[in-house]
């Protein structure tokens, strides 16, 4: 091993291993004994990888994505990756200068948002960077690509094909996780207990505020119960009536009941003495009935997205004001 790799955390020139600085006449520069890197190479692939990680972080962090900002934040992330082994730095001071380069990445990337949005990106984009580094390090020593490791950076010997292929894999594999994850907190938050009963029986279930639930019987609304609860809650009853229900598997008809209904929203009550429920396709063990949308109006999830947006319009409008004024 050459005595400038000894210790992987200061790098020391040699006769025959310079590092050349950069010219209008010299793209290249050479980090270890037989490996020479094309700045503006280096720079194009930084500037991809940079790209795919705070796409992903802003995407982690649900705040909106500026092409603009997108672009000005990957081509920081770029730059840093190639002035960065160029400089000399003790290993306290290379921590400290990744550091607040990733937070002036990210704080780049979000622009004007809240505090919280700020948190999430910066730890996102801190996780997947670390996250896609391990990847591509085990990619390397699985496909026998050789690199070398410097305080704060690597340099390898790999096609571009697979940096990018590993990478494109990572990024699509993040976006469906974090949607699946969303997906599932905002399923969560739409859950609440329900409990139905009937003149014989009483039976407690978890229940889906469902926006989309428009039916309606006689004017009141429907909701819609799984096979299962309907025949521990109505076997032997006779129906109020029946209701054509469309859905993607087509229109059929289906029986209504009648029976009271209990909706705990929080620490609120919604109670419905009358209420009108139809036996539908709600084969899901998350919940057994889907709420109609006027049982859930009132309630804490409607209410608060409501209130979010019009603040979000009313900050909007006073700024569009206050520049028409300048």
């Amino acid at each position: 091993i050459p005595a400038h790799l000894k210790n992987p955390y200061r790098l020391k020139s040699t006769q025959s291993d310079t590092i050349i600085p950069f010219s209008t006449c010299e793209s290249r520069y050479n980090f270890f004994h037989g490996m020479v890197v094309y700045w503006e190479y280096a720079f194009a692939e930084n500037f991809i990888l940079d790209g795919l990680l705070v796409y992903l972080a802003l995407k982690c962090a649900r705040a909106r994505v500026s092409p603009w900002r997108l672009l000005l934040a990957s081509g920081v992330g770029a730059a840093e990756a190639v002035l960065f082994p160029l400089l000399s730095f003790p290993v306290w001071g290379a921590y400290i200068v990744k550091i607040a380069g990733g937070l002036l990445i990210a704080v780049i990337a979000v622009g004007r948002e809240r505090l919280k949005t700020y948190f999430v990106t910066v730890a996102a984009f801190f996780l997947l960077t670390f996250a896609l580094g391990g990847l591509l390090v085990a990619a390397y020593s699985f496909f026998g690509v050789e690199y070398e490791q410097g305080n704060g950076f690597f340099v390898e010997r790999a096609p571009v094909g697979l940096v990018l292929g590993a990478a494109g894999a990572f990024g699509v594999c993040v976006e469906i996780a974090a949607k699946a994850v969303y997906r599932y907190r905002r399923l969560k938050r739409n859950l609440m207990p329900v409990t139905l009963s009937s003149e014989k029986k009483r039976v407690r279930v978890t229940g889906f505020a469902d926006s989309g639930n428009l039916l309606r019987y006689r004017g009141k609304p429907v909701s819609v119960i799984s096979a299962v609860t309907a025949l521990a809650l109505f076997r032997g009853e006779k129906e109020a009536g029946r209701i054509s229900v469309t859905t993607v598997n087509g229109t059929a008809e289906k029986p209504v009941f009648v029976c009271r209904m209990e909706v705990e929203i929080g620490s609120k009550r919604i109670l419905a003495p009358e209420a009108y429920v139809t036996v539908g396709d709600v084969d899901t063990k998350d919940y057994k009935i889907i709420l109609h949308t006027a049982m859930t109006e009132d309630g804490y999830e409607t209410l608060d997205g409501t209130q979010r947006m019009a603040a979000k319009a009313e900050r909007k409008r006073k700024r569009r004001k206050l520049l028409m004024r300048k």
